[in-house]
Order: structure tokens, then C-alpha cells, then sequence
């Protein structure tokens, strides 16, 4: 008898099957197959074969070492389909390409509210009003929205949560209308793209338009995705983690040189500092900006890349997520924190205290939770991100702040993160701006980021 190939070593294989039930482990569920086997049967007919072969081994007293898959002889010929294999990288993959400079700062233990005490929570509040006072919040009144979505925004069969998507889409629809930025010969770039919603709807809008192409950013598997549904336009996914993605080695941007837009809606934490280096590396290259300084302990990749292959960007639009999942590391406004005489430290906390400009809407007693089970894929990415343990600590910590100032407070966090893009994006050659694109009823998260190279002036933005 062959030696069997150990496929898994999670303790839930040794629990055994539940009685009744087929003896199969299934290895991408992390658990025991739940089909009835027949009678006097161990398995179902779907494993039925692999599991004879275990039970011969198991018989024979041939060491099976792992979960019955494969004969050991048959290993290398399994090795060539297995999804589990480790595959090569695409041509467009640059390892940590677009992560921040690692320094010996960036290396340090980020400290919890819970932590403080009640006078150093109450200097960090005042800290945070103090640096923020100076900073112009978000424009206001400029919910827009973009004929293309009409007829779905008025079908009654669609729910509350899907009435929400589409007036989010509609007003980044909008802006991107607004700014000239939907038109033909152009390529977007939809980051964190998930199901392709916000470019199923970018297509629409530019039905009539020629020569567009559409790549989705994704680093996980996504079910439920809306690629098939496009005819006219080109959809190319790229399984990747932003952080990784080189967008001047994308064979069809190489091939076609189109000019980039970069999308993205709800893009969580530092996957927008991650998205907008991706971008801006290739802006500042093309163009001659200067690159921002770095020091001796950074470890950033240097790549090598043809100067008539490197894509054009213009224009740049982000509803923007989840400020406490952003990272020091990766964050693109370090030097404005600097400027302000904040560090890691102060931004760690900021970061965390952002999550009360949301959390601190909700009322704990209500016990929302969110169990995974059903149909969630209407649900927002902060709505699924079930809580930040700093979110109440404040209450414990004797300052006793109302729902209002707390939100408050965290609404200036967000704020203060995202000047430090804006100011890093200005540096880069472009304007920028941002804009509250939805009402807070839509969305809890409902403030854009936009920009542009500054020879495309981006319309509205205040001097």
C-alpha cells in the first residue's frame, strides 16, 4: 500500500467525524464532511473512493501521516494542479513595492486608550483640537449623482442596503462626471474592487464611450462578481495585494498606455495609503516630481522600469474607510504627523480614537453583531468590522464624554489622517481635496478623497 501525504494538521481532524456523518475531512472547510453516507456505509458517494483508500491503509498499518488525499506516487502529478501549491508570481508583482520606509520608529509597540490614564486621555484630546484646528474639514453639500443610476435608485424592489449602494456609487459617479474623468481611451484602476460594483456602474456611464478598459484589484477570491455581465468593455481582475501591485508592469496598461483613474469605494485603512502610492509612484516617475526623501534604514524596493511603459495617472477618486485600521508604516502623511510635532505614537492613538466617530453612533445595548450567516454581501466592510476595543474605554476612564463628543472627536482623527494625504499628494504635483460625498444616514463613512495632477485643476477646490 502507498503512503498517504499528510494534507493538514488541524486539531478538528482529530476530533473525529460527527456520528452518522461522512469520515472525509474536508481539508478547505477545516472540518468533517456533513453528508449522510448509505447505509452501512462510512462515506458519502462523493468521497466514497478516497475514503476506501484510507481505511486500507489505516488496515494494512501503512503509516498514514496526514488527511487521506493522495497517494504518495501520485504527489508530483497532484502538485502540478493543486490549488494549494504555491504559485508563480505575476510579471506585475514587486514585493512591498508600495509600503512606507521601514524604520526603527516603525518598529515600536503601538500603546491602547485603554492604557492611558485619565490625564494623559484628556492632553491627547487637547492635543488632537489643538492641530486640527487649522485644518479646512470637508466640503460640504456635495452629494451628487450620475444619470446612469437613476433607474436602479427608483426600482422598488430594492432594499435599504442596496438603496445605500447605489446612492454611494451614484455620488462617486458623480464626482468622477464632475471632474472630467469619465470619458473614452482611458483605463480605471478600482482598488479593493471586491465585486466590481463601482466599475459595473463606471461602465454604464460611459456606455457610449470607446477604448475603456477596467482592472479590479483584489487580493481575495471574490463569489457573486459582476465581471460577466460586461460586454462592451474590458474587465481584467489582478489578484494582488496592493501593496505588491506595480502598475507600470501590468502587460495590458504597457500595451495600451492609457491614461489611469483611480477608484475606489470604501477602500479600508491603509489600503488607501497603499493605492495611492501605487498611483502616485507612477505619476511622479512619468512626470519629473520630486520623490520624498528617505532615510538610510528605509528598505524600499527599487524597481527597474522602461520610462515609455510607465502609466499615465489623472485623476485619483476614494471614498475613504476604516481610519483605524490605517498602519505608520504605510501611511503617506508621516512628514505632515512630523510637521505637526506628532509621531507614531500620537498616531496610533489618533488612529484608534477614529473608531468613535462611528462606533459611537451605535447604541451597545441594541447588541448588533454580525454572525456571518446569511446573505451579508450588501453589507459595508466597517459594518462587518464587528468592533475596536478601544471604542468605549474612554467611559472607563472617568472623562465621561457624551455620544456627541466622542464622535466628535473621532470625526477630527479621520480628518487629521486624511490632510496627511491630501498634504502628501500636494507634494507629489497634484491637488487634491476632500468632500463629504453622502449624508451621514447613507453612510457613517462618507467623506472622498479626490486629485488630480495639477495641470487637470480639480473643479471646486478652494484656494
Amino acid at each position: 500500500m502507498d503512503e498517504l501525504i499528510h494534507l493538514s494538521s488541524d486539531p478538528s481532524w482529530a476530533a473525529g467525524p460527527i456520528p452518522g456523518r461522512c469520515g472525509h475531512y474536508v481539508q478547505r472547510k477545516k472540518r468533517y464532511c456533513k453528508m449522510t453516507p448509505g447505509e452501512g456505509k462510512k462515506y458519502c458517494g462523493e468521497h466514497a473512493e478516497n475514503g476506501e483508500v484510507m481505511s486500507r491503509a489505516a488496515e494494512s498499518g501503512s503509516p498514514v501521516l496526514w488527511t487521506p488525499s493522495i497517494c504518495k506516487d501520485q504527489l508530483q502529478k497532484h502538485l502540478k494542479k493543486c490549488n494549494s501549491r504555491e504559485k508563480p508570481q505575476p510579471v506585475f508583482y514587486v514585493h512591498n513595492v508600495n509600503s512606507g520606509a521601514v524604520t526603527l520608529e516603525t518598529s515600536h509597540e503601538q500603546m491602547s486608550l485603554s492604557s492611558l490614564s485619565k490625564e494623559d486621555l484628556k492632553k491627547l484630546t487637547d492635543t488632537l483640537v489643538r492641530v486640527t484646528n487649522d485644518l479646512d474639514p470637508p466640503l460640504p453639500d456635495k452629494k451628487l449623482c450620475h444619470p446612469a443610476l437613476h433607474e436602479a435608485l427608483n426600482d422598488p424592489a430594492n432594499g435599504d442596503s442596496a438603496s445605500k449602494h447605489l446612492k454611494q456609487q451614484g455620488s462617486i459617479l458623480g464626482h468622477l462626471e464632475s471632474l472630467d474623468f469619465l470619458g473614452q481611451s482611458r483605463c480605471f484602476v478600482e482598488f479593493g474592487a471586491g465585486r466590481g460594483k463601482l466599475s459595473h456602474w463606471v461602465n454604464i456611464a460611459t456606455e457610449d464611450a470607446e477604448n475603456v478598459h477596467f482592472l479590479l484589484v483584489e487580493r481575495v477570491t471574490t463569489r457573486f462578481k459582476v465581471d460577466g455581465k460586461q460586454r462592451k468593455s474590458t474587465f481584467e481582475r489582478l489578484h494582488i495585494d496592493i501593496q505588491h501591485l506595480c502598475l507600470d508592469r501590468v502587460p495590458s496598461l504597457v500595451q495600451k498606455r492609457l491614461p489611469v483613474i483611480g477608484i475606489g469605494k470604501h477602500l479600508c485603512g491603509a489600503g488607501t495609503d497603499l493605492a495611492l502610492r501605487c498611483l502616485v509612484r507612477s505619476y511622479s516617475k512619468s512626470d519629473g516630481e520630486p520623490q520624498l526623501k528617505r532615510s538610510r534604514t528605509d528598505t524600499e524596493p527599487t524597481i527597474s522600469v522602461d520610462p515609455t511603459d510607465q502609466c499615465n495617472v489623472r485623476g485619483i477618486v476614494i471614498a475613504l474607510c476604516c481610519h483605524h485600521r490605517c498602519d505608520w508604516q504605510h501611511y503617506v502623511g508621516t512628514d505632515f504627523f512630523e510637521k505637526l510635532g506628532l509621531g507614531q505614537r500620537e498616531f496610533g492613538l489618533f488612529q484608534r480614537m477614529s473608531s468613535w466617530a462611528t462606533c459611537g453612533a451605535r447604541n451597545p445595548s441594541q447588541g448588533e453583531t454580525f454572525s456571518g450567516k446569511g446573505n451579508n454581501e450588501d453589507l459595508e466592510e466597517h459594518d462587518l468590522d464587528q468592533r475596536n476595543n478601544d471604542c468605549n474605554a474612554e467611559s472607563e476612564q472617568g472623562l465621561q464624554l457624551s455620544v456627541e463628543e466622542r464622535e466628535h472627536l473621532g470625526r477630527l482623527c479621520k480628518l487629521l489622517i486624511d490632510r496627511g494625504r491630501v498634504d502628501y499628494l500636494e507634494k507629489m504635483g497634484y491637488e487634491a481635496n476632500l468632500e463629504y460625498y453622502t449624508e451621514p444616514e447613507v453612510s457613517l463613512e462618507n467623506v472622498i478623497l479626490m486629485a488630480a495632477p495639477r495641470l487637470h485643476k480639480l473643479l471646486n477646490c478652494p484656494k
